[in-house]
């Protein structure tokens, strides 16, 4: 089999099932010299762990060099350019990820748009053991999206940069948030509502968890209720109305178009393309 252009493993998972991290690649490449690979991804975060050598990121037009044994963030919505060292190409294990807690996690661990160069205190072996048993491990959902949670734990707790918890309230804020509406889901919250009860200024709110996540509240709590919703309708014979009703519609209309507009597809159109999927395995 051909090997994939930019890597000597590549695997497209798609795990999305958490409600915190969802997984959608994971890969490694030890580089040629001067290889040199382009990125612009929207919503998704990269993060690479150079295993050996050394190369340079270019993060909109900003240049960092990075070693082995330190990770690099590609952020969301950010044009990146990276290229192996000539004489000392790296080698590195790539995680592509997505999920509202991950920009906020990588923030305590002192890693973000503007510092996208991660340092650990201590040996590097512990988080680089943790990457390779993910590849390893690739094809199990929930043990992959628990080595997610060991990593950025790691990372918080043995990083050069880390942002105190004490003194990042905003980071609070948007955990508190998160927990609101995965407990309130199935209510018609309204934006005021979520900001009234974390006692702060709605527009103050929105643009503190859209700063720390990437998504605004609406869009958070509308994925969010999309992922329940998709559950139910491939896990449940509940009647579309139910579903409607489960994550906080009143009607079935109105969710229909949520759901289409999320997905590209009806809400009977997705359960039978799903059943069709699981006659075929």
């Amino acid at each position: 089999m051909a090997k994939l252009e930019g890597c000597d493993f590549c695997k497209f998972v798609n795990y999305e099932n958490s409600d915190d991290f969802y997984l959608y690649e994971v890969g490694t490449n030890a580089c040629e010299p001067g290889y040199s690979y382009e990125h612009y991804v929207v919503n998704r975060c990269i993060l690479h762990f150079v295993i050996r050598g050394k190369g340079r990121l270019v993060l909109d037009g900003h240049e960092y060099k990075v070693h082995e044994h330190q990770a690099f963030l590609i952020p969301e919505n950010a044009r990146a350019f990276y290229q192996a060292d000539e004489d000392d190409p790296w080698e590195y294990v790539w995680f592509h990820i997505g999920g509202p807690k991950f920009i906020p996690l990588m923030k305590e661990a002192g890693i973000d748009y503007n510092n996208p160069i991660y340092t650990p205190l201590a040996c590097a072996k512990e988080i680089e053991d943790l990457a390779f048993d993910t590849m390893r491990n690739y094809q199990r959902e929930y043990y992959c999206i628990g080595n997610i949670y060991k990593i950025c734990d790691y990372m918080i707790a043995n990083s050069a940069d880390r942002v105190e918890r004490n003194v990042s309230n905003s980071l609070v804020y948007v955990k508190n948030v998160i927990s609101y509406i995965q407990l309130k889901y199935t209510e018609p919250i309204k934006i005021e509502a979520i900001a009234y009860a974390c006692g702060l200024n709605r527009s103050y709110l929105t643009r503190l968890f859209k700063e720390a996540t990437g998504y605004s509240l609406q869009e958070y709590l509308i994925i969010y209720r999309m992922k329940v919703a998709s559950k139910l309708l491939v896990e449940s014979d509940l009647a579309v109305q139910v579903i409607a009703n489960k994550v906080g519609y009143g009607d079935a209309f109105t969710f229909t178009k949520a759901f289409k507009r999320h997905t590209g597809k009806s809400p009977s159109d997705y359960r039978r393309l799903a059943a069709g999927k699981a006659e075929d395995q």
